[in-house]
């Protein structure tokens, strides 16, 4: 698949997640099979403001060759300008999220609120397109809610201001992580742009992947919550070999990971991604408590040797 000049293996894409898309995990999600993954997303004025833990989320590894950067934010000239940022050099497209959901981001006029701004969301791409000298991609929900869903309209809106490509999450903004993703709302923007168009929502298996396609007619498929404890959907539906166990899988994201924030914080994160991983595995449960707590990486990888065995 193509983004603009950039070149991917196929069209099955990780989720920007905001705290959860850590560098170890995209890393294994690439590993097995995913051909982008996004940063979690990064503020443009946190950027230009050199925030500390702004900065820790541009943290890439070898493994996500070629890696999107997702900024948010809502003054055009704040994002140009984060645009122009050296620090963002290593990335082979910038995405602008228009589709955060969460009260923070959206009270702040950022996020999925720009979808009910549709003049400013036009002028912060022309903006972003003008000075990235690479493909700018936008994404975007269903609506902020039913009386306002205008994903086809501001998809036309999207392409029309020079963005490359655009995701569609089929839910609206009232949903949240709820519900069903609408997939005909995808399917309509589809046959509304000639821009690749990639659907994301309720992807948790092949056979998900498969039909959210063939009813859809997107360019790709993009994996959230799907992935969660299972970076191996990925391997699944592109058909790559698995080149890891789920015990490798779950060492290596440990490793990546601290190797870029050190041990405190990627123990804090796994506390988290654990709880997920284990979740699936029998007798996984037993060891949740202690998963939750866990401040070291010999305690990580010790749970591991108990859980699969020292082998």
């Amino acid at each position: 698949m193509r983004i603009g000049k950039v070149l991917l293996k196929n069209n099955v894409m990780l989720a920007p997640m905001a705290g959860v898309g850590d560098v170890g995990f995209r890393s294994v999600c690439r590993m097995l099979g995913a051909g982008l993954s996004f940063t979690e997303m990064v503020s443009a004025k946190g950027l230009l403001y050199k925030n500390a833990k702004t900065e820790r989320l541009l943290a890439t590894s070898p493994h996500e060759e070629p890696c999107a950067v997702q900024l948010f934010g809502s003054e055009p000239e704040v994002l140009a300008e984060a645009c122009r940022d050296g620090r963002l050099s290593k990335f082979s497209i910038i995405d602008i999220n228009m589709g955060c959901p969460v009260p923070k981001v959206f009270g702040n006029g950022e996020g999925c609120a720009l979808m009910g701004d549709i003049r400013l969301a036009e002028k912060i791409i022309s903006a972003c397109v003008k000075v990235a000298g690479r493909p700018v991609t936008v994404k975007l929900r269903k609506g902020i809610d039913e009386a306002s869903a205008n994903a086809v309209e501001f998809a036309r809106m999207c392409e029309g201001a020079g963005a490359a490509m655009v995701t569609v999450h089929g839910r609206l903004r009232t949903q949240m992580y709820r519900g069903k993703s609408d997939w005909q709302v995808i399917a309509n923007v589809v046959k509304a742009v000639n821009i690749p168009v990639i659907a994301n929502g309720d992807v948790f298996s092949r056979e998900d992947a498969i039909s959210l396609m063939e009813k859809t007619g997107a360019a790709g498929v993009m994996v959230a919550r799907g992935a969660l404890g299972n970076p191996f959907i990925f391997s699944q539906i592109t058909g790559q070999q698995q080149p890891f166990t789920l015990r490798q899988a779950i060492a290596a994201h440990t490793r990546i990971f601290s190797e870029y924030t050190g041990e405190r914080l990627a123990c804090l994160n796994m506390r988290k991604h654990l709880l997920w991983y284990l979740g699936g595995v029998r007798g996984g449960k037993a060891y949740k408590a202690k998963a939750a707590k866990v401040s070291s990486l010999w305690e990580i990888y010790s749970m591991l040797d108990e859980v699969f065995g020292d082998g």
